[in-house]
């Protein structure tokens, strides 16, 4: 599988893990409060990175779990709640992901025979 092509400016220079944003603009670009991404912190759902000067600073990684939690807390859930399912489901994912490589691995251990 190929990467997809960049679609904005930032893309291609930036990995999902780089903290590129700051609180403020985190909230921006999700349509909530800095006391939301604070409160999903405080629950441990992200551990945001701090810059040099000490300020919060989150990768594109860390906001697409924060909008997720966001869609959750909006949907009425609890924001400890969302956070939990959150967890869940991104250990659910990588867990899959993990399982296709052994497939995929087993599979080209054992090739099947010719009838």
């Amino acid at each position: 599988m190929t990467a997809p092509e960049p679609a904005g400016p930032l893309d291609g220079h930036l990995d999902d893990d780089y903290p590129a944003y700051t609180l403020g603009r985190a909230a921006e670009m999700l349509g909530t409060t800095q006391g939301f991404l604070r409160a999903i912190g405080e629950a441990r759902l992200i551990t945001q990175l701090r810059s040099a000067g000490g300020h919060r600073r989150y990768s594109r990684y860390q906001l697409r779990i924060a909008a997720r939690a966001r869609e959750l807390v909006d949907q009425g859930t609890p924001i400890e709640a969302a956070c939990r399912i959150v967890i869940l489901e991104d250990q659910l994912e990588e867990a899959q992901r993990i399982n296709a490589g052994y497939r995929r691995a087993a599979g080209s251990a054992n090739p099947p025979s010719a009838a």
